[in-house]
């Protein structure tokens, strides 16, 4: 800046290194502000890969991107501002995939668990229906299941009741 074509009083011109360091002071803030975003969203993901977990690790949990750039082979180095963002974005695009499909998983197992309730109550209603127990979100293999109370004489009867299997098969 030429101080003849510059309209400002003499006071409030820079001097020539002050501009480069106050540049470097806002890259350095967004950095800290990236840095602290990606974080953020990184204990999110993890937070509902630790939720997920207890029933199955989903795909989209789990799926491992690398950062958009150089790849693998080079040595490591500071990323740019534009490759933080896009690692906080594609954060962000994995946080609501999951989040979306931990949702799904919740609906899936609510419904299960009204079904239940269904059996449980009129079990005539729901003859040879089956739930399982991981459809209902709990550890372990077996099913609820309605079955006729007296075999063949309790279905013509009609003596239905919800008989809850002992677990998991025998090793073969």
């Amino acid at each position: 800046m030429s101080l003849v074509t510059d309209p400002r009083p003499l006071s409030q011109i820079p001097a020539p290194g002050e501009e480069r360091a106050a540049a470097a002071a806002a890259e350095r803030a967004a950095r800290v502000e990236l840095r602290r975003q990606i974080a953020t969203l990184e204990r999110q993901l993890s937070d509902a890969l630790a939720t997920a977990f207890v029933h199955a690790t989903p795909d989209a949990l789990t799926s491992a991107q690398a950062p958009a750039g150089r790849g693998a082979a080079d040595a490591p180095r500071l990323l740019g501002l534009g490759e933080l963002e896009a690692v906080r974005d594609a954060l962000a695009t994995r946080l609501g995939g999951a989040r979306a499909l931990l949702s799904a998983v919740g609906e899936r197992q609510e419904q299960a668990r009204l079904l239940r309730e269904q059996m449980l109550r009129e079990p005539h209603r729901h003859r040879f229906v089956r739930v399982a127990r991981r459809d209902l979100g709990e550890p372990g293999c077996g099913f609820w299941e309605v079955r006729p109370r007296l075999g063949l004489v309790g279905m013509l009867m009609g003596w239905w009741q919800v008989k809850v299997s002992s677990g998991c098969p025998l090793a073969t």
